[in-house]
């Protein structure tokens, strides 16, 4: 494999809720565009956390692999720290989208360094 696939597979692994929608390629790319508030997108969740660990990997936006690591240390697991990220990830796309201007990296960082000193 090469290497986004294995991570790629290891992120798949610690989700076994989506192994089903991982199974059927037929069925997931029909619903692969519907969203669904009562269901989470597994493609979506696994697109997030390959963009956290590749953003982490090349410390882009400049600082996001300390403060990831700062947040993994306080929460004590990768996986529980990448599904906070997530959520200032999103927010920050958000954003970008509602104002029409640039992703605020540096924002990004913040949200995610306020988690990781909090309780």
């Amino acid at each position: 494999m090469e290497a986004i696939e294995q991570l790629a597979s290891q992120w798949m692994a610690e989700h076994p809720e989506y192994h089903a929608a991982f199974a059927d390629v037929d069925q997931a790319l029909a619903n692969m565009g519907q969203a669904s508030e009562a269901q989470d997108n597994p493609f979506l969740h696994l697109s997030m956390h390959l963009s956290i660990s590749e953003q982490c990997s090349i410390d882009q936006p400049p600082g996001i692999r300390q403060a990831v690591e700062l947040l993994t240390a306080r929460r004590g697991d990768l996986h529980v720290a990448h599904h906070e990220v997530m959520e200032c990830l999103g927010r920050m796309i958000w954003e970008s989208q509602r104002s029409g201007r640039p992703p605020d990296g540096q924002a990004y960082i913040e949200h995610v360094r306020q988690r990781a000193t909090q309780d």
